[in-house]
């Protein structure tokens, strides 16, 4: 707002505590004059007097002159300079009544503060030279809308929000005009005045804590991306996708006394048993004994069989095949099915137990629990291991004397009647038994393997699958005596008469020939110890009739040794 510029200086003027001046201005004609009672202090009611001067006010009732105002600015009474200077003037008083005077040489002139900027030659406000009693108004320049989305600090105002006026800045050390800019923003002056040094400081520190912020939250990112980056190297190798490398498919044959050779070799021969009849299914395994369809198996996997039941075999192609039994024998556990109409089998080759030794590697094929063509390795732990499997039907003719080859090689129910195999792939037992928590017991049993199995060796077996497949019966070995099963002392002892209530020494038969009698104690056979007459039979058993054998015998405390051929039995 323009406001005419008064054409002298007040350097007479003091103004009091409260920024007004006191005194009173002479009009027209040199008399002076005091604003009517009845009108209100600050109200303005004749012409504006024209300073001629200051005289000396009464201390009990000073006079003020009504200065003109500004809307929104208080300004000062501008008093023109006097004719005449009175040698004092009062001096302020609390209140505003002067209870003093001060002399007027006591009085220095103000200093009149320079605009920051240069004068305009023109005198043409607001660029020429103002006065102190009005600060011209800001110079507001254009400036640009921010972007939507731009982050404005606390306090901008929006856009299309008009500014508000200006505060009336109060006094400060060098005047109105030693804190004005008027190039500066719209605002600044504001910000300047209203706010101190703790203001902007704390400005400074919170804008000091949005750029850590900032940084922050940037730095999580960037370590979130990092990591997830990271992690895709180091799972898969790299960004992109994952080609695995692989040798070519050209797999080679494999040595053949290899597992995977030795198997490859057996398992052609091999076949699985399901058999179904009046006591029940069994499960169990068996191999190709020739060309014409003969399969060796065990005894007890064919048992129910007998009784008119049926026997299905599975090739391991996956051919099946209707199969009847030719004959079984419960001593040795050994029996022959055949199958017919069914070419391309392939004969196992049978390999020579004796020749055996401890340690040497084996493989055992079968179907443990119905999982066929299943193959195992293993070594032989043992050789003539004496044991005896079955007894269930109390009367003894179900129990199998055998003198055992025993592997650690993996035996489970299902393998009963499967090869045992040794490096060149040749048969050199039948898997029979397993070792149980009662001792030695079929593979029918529902326990598993313990690394303790033990098979019937094929010299045994080929001489019983012989006779089964040319006579459908096989014959026992025999010394014509009768054991006392009950004796508990080392060796086997001759009991003192049959089952029938005949004689315990058969006449005539092979022990009678070499003078053995009723009590005696046989305690060697081949100059190998016997523990009992378990033992015995399997010992005798492990032969064929017609051979013969060394015996220690023991009568009265003294020990002879007799030679004696083995006779022949057929089964009861």
């Amino acid at each position: 707002m323009d406001k005419a510029k008064p054409t002298g200086t007040p350097d007479g003027t003091v103004p009091d505590a409260t920024g007004d001046s006191h005194g009173t201005a002479a009009e027209p004609g040199g008399s002076a004059t005091a604003p009517d009672a009845s009108t209100s202090p600050g109200t303005d009611t004749t012409t504006p007097p024209r300073p001629v001067g200051l005289t000396k006010a009464d201390p009990a009732e000073p006079v003020e002159v009504a200065a003109p105002t500004v809307p929104g600015q208080a300004e000062e009474a501008a008093v023109p300079p006097a004719t005449e200077l009175p040698a004092t003037v009062p001096a302020p008083r609390a209140g505003g009544a002067p209870d003093a005077v001060v002399p007027a040489q006591q009085q220095a002139p103000a200093e009149r503060p320079r605009p920051l900027h240069a004068p305009d030659p023109y005198s043409t406000p607001p660029y020429g030279e103002p006065g102190p009693w009005a600060p011209a108004p800001p110079v507001q320049r254009p400036v640009p809308t921010p972007a939507h989305g731009t982050y404005l600090p606390p306090g901008t105002p929006a856009h299309g929000t008009p500014v508000p006026p200006l505060p009336e800045a109060g006094p400060a050390q060098g005047g109105e005009w030693g804190r004005y800019d008027p190039w500066a923003a719209p605002g600044a002056l504001v910000a300047e005045s209203g706010g101190g040094p703790g203001e902007r400081r704390r400005e400074r520190r919170a804008g000091r804590g949005r750029l850590v912020g900032a940084a922050l939250v940037l730095a999580l990112v960037a370590g979130a991306v990092g990591g997830y980056v990271g992690m895709r190297l180091e799972r898969h190798g790299g960004l992109g996708t994952v080609e695995l490398e692989q040798t070519s498919g050209q797999a080679g044959e494999r040595a053949p006394d290899s597992v995977a050779g030795i198997a490859a070799r057996t398992l052609p021969g091999v076949v699985t048993l399901h058999v179904s009849g009046g006591d029940g299914g069994a499960l169990g395994t068996g191999f190709v004994l020739d060309g014409r369809g003969h399969i060796l198996t065990n005894q007890h996997v064919v048992e129910s069989a007998s009784d008119g039941g049926s026997i299905r075999v599975t090739f391991n192609g996956g051919e099946t095949a209707r199969a009847r039994l030719v004959g079984g024998d419960p001593g040795y556990d050994l029996a022959v099915v055949k199958v017919s109409g069914v070419s391309g089998l392939t004969p196992l080759p049978l390999g020579d137990s004796d020749d055996v030794r401890v340690g040497d590697p084996v493989v055992a094929i079968g179907a443990p629990f119905d999982l066929a063509n299943t193959v195992t390795s293993g070594i032989i732990s043992a050789k003539e291991r004496p044991i005896t499997a079955g007894g269930e039907k109390g009367d003894g003719t179900d129990i199998s004397y055998v003198d055992a080859l025993q592997t650690d090689a993996p035996i489970n129910p299902g393998n009963s009647g499967g090869p045992l195999v040794d490096e060149r792939a040749r048969v050199i037992g039948i898997n029979s038994a397993i070792h149980a928590a009662g001792g030695p017991a079929r593979q029918d049993d529902s326990a598993g393997s313990v690394g303790l199995g033990f098979a019937i060796p094929v010299n045994q077996a080929k001489r019983v699958a012989e006779e089964l497949i040319n006579h459908g019966r096989a014959t026992h070995p025999v010394i014509g005596v009768t054991l006392d099963m009950g004796y508990e002392g080392e060796g086997a002892k001759v009991g003192g008469e049959a089952a029938g209530g005949g004689p315990a020494v058969t006449p005539g038969g092979p022990a009678d020939r070499t003078d053995i009698a009723a009590g005696d104690v046989i305690t060697e056979v081949d100059g190998v110890p016997v523990a009992s007459g378990e033992e015995l039979i399997i010992k005798i058993r492990s032969h064929r009739p017609g051979d013969r054998l060394a015996l220690t015998v023991e009568r009265d405390g003294e020990s002879r040794r007799v030679t004696l051929e083995l006779g022949s039995s057929d089964p009861s």
